[in-house]
């Protein structure tokens, strides 16, 4: 192999994978250099390397971009994902999931696109429902131009289902868009979206799903149960509503139903309010009458 061959393997595998990003639909004129001076922005990039053909020099396409923190490439990858880069759109996700991501079927057909929708718009839009593997608007080879027509890929089909709900005949850059499940290749009329599809995808193991971005950092505390009130110290026994109602009196100036308040004086001509006779529970006799002494006058005479 020679010592290029073997500086190449040992730099893989002492890459941090973690904090590497895959760069992917790169431009042939896109270098080490380039890749360098653009991921810059995002944070310290400790190594850039694109594998290159040992005949022709020229690379494949891709590329891998090594940051010194994880922290950093996950920046990365959320901002530069789909940014053009000599008219192509970067294909961003994390080095270590890259071969692990694998398509369950679940693709969709957008129709009718503006020419003014490129890749972000179309990614930025459709990830708000799930997962995107890759976004893609087909353009003719000459011109660049859109075709009018494009693809998006889900990592689960409860995404492209609600992609699909949500978005057939919405306006995106004053056109509505035909959103439908995608044809298969190499088969008469055959779509995605099939149950046998549905089921394989299913029965994925658990880590080849990669969990929704925007349900990241999404986990919201549950609010805290109301604080239960003090209760009566040690010994003593809390008054209970009926207890402390009996007990409570009238409000201040106002007396009993039935008998009048106190220094009251009712205006001339008016009677006086008759007095409140307490009533006897059955077969209680009356309380007896007060005795007064013989020559004692039952109440006092009237003030001269």
């Amino acid at each position: 192999m020679g010592s290029r061959g073997v500086a190449d393997i040992s730099q893989v595998y002492e890459r941090n994978q973690e904090a590497t990003a895959y760069c992917g639909n790169l431009d042939p004129r896109v270098d080490e250099e380039t890749l360098w001076e653009l991921f810059i922005q995002c944070g310290p990039v400790k190594n850039v390397h694109i594998p290159r053909d040992k005949v022709t020099g020229g690379h494949s396409g891709y590329g891998f971009v090594e940051f010194h923190s994880e922290e950093d490439c996950d920046y990365a990858i959320k901002i530069m994902n789909m940014v053009k880069l000599y008219t192509k759109p970067l294909r961003c996700n994390k080095s270590a999931q890259d071969k692990r991501t694998q398509e369950v079927g679940a693709n969709l057909f957008i129709g009718n696109l503006d020419p003014e929708v490129d890749e972000k718009l179309l990614y930025d839009t459709f990830s708000a429902f799930g997962v995107l593997l890759y976004a893609k608007v087909m353009r003719d080879p000459e011109s660049g131009e859109s075709k009018g027509y494009g693809f998006v890929a889900y990592d689960a089909f409860e995404y492209s289902d609600a992609a699909m709900q949500a978005m057939n005949g919405q306006f995106l850059c004053n056109r509505p868009v035909h959103v439908s499940y995608a044809y298969k290749k190499d088969t008469k009329g055959e779509r995605h979206g099939a149950a046998a599809e549905r089921l394989i995808a299913a029965n994925r193991p658990k880590d080849l799903k990669i969990r929704p971005p925007h349900t990241m950092f999404a986990n919201v505390p549950t609010a805290p149960a109301p604080l239960a009130s003090a209760g009566p110290p040690p010994g003593l026994t809390a008054p209970t509503s009926t207890s402390a109602a009996s007990m409570a009196g009238p409000p201040p100036g106002l007396a009993p139903p039935g008998i009048p308040p106190q220094n009251f004086r009712p205006p001339v001509g008016m009677p006086a309010p008759p007095m409140a006779v307490p009533t006897l529970p059955p077969g209680m006799p009356p309380p007896p009458m007060p005795f007064f002494p013989p020559g004692m006058p039952p109440f006092a005479p009237p003030a001269q």
